[in-house]
């Protein structure tokens, strides 16, 4: 199993927590299809995963605890939504992984990228990203 530590800057935590593998993958289910109930996450999320209707239940909570997702009572039921957008937190997981396993070093990353079957699209996206990064430089 493979624990992943993540950074969540949301003016609510003050030390980075860990998450599992599967409870990072249910964040980013929750983050792609909020809001969520439980019963929601447990059968278009957890039934394909084999994963009880509990399991989900308590993962959701343990994500709450640890300040990345939120809920609201809607309709008799709780709502899951995540505490920081997509955008933020694949931006966190990415600067974490660099930081960490590279050593803080994008060097290994862009050697991945450029080894990697990219979409024009992709490729459009990173040279603009660079584009941005030289002009901010400037």
């Amino acid at each position: 199993m493979t624990t992943i530590v993540v950074v969540c800057y949301n003016g609510r935590m003050n030390k980075p927590q860990t998450l599992g593998d599967q409870e990072l993958t249910l964040l980013r289910y929750v983050t792609d299809h909020a809001p969520v109930t439980v019963r929601e996450a447990a059968e278009q999320f957890g039934e394909p995963h084999g994963l009880a209707r509990t399991t989900i239940l308590t993962m959701m909570e343990r994500l709450r605890q640890k300040n990345y997702l939120t809920r609201f009572k809607d309709q008799g039921a709780f709502q899951y939504q995540p505490v920081v957008a997509k955008t933020e937190l694949m931006q966190t997981l990415v600067r974490d992984f660099v930081e960490k396993s590279l050593g803080g070093s994008l060097s290994p990353f862009v050697a991945y990228l450029s080894e990697s079957k990219l979409s024009e699209r992709e490729l459009a996206d990173l040279r603009q990203l660079v584009e941005a990064t030289d002009t901010d430089r400037s």
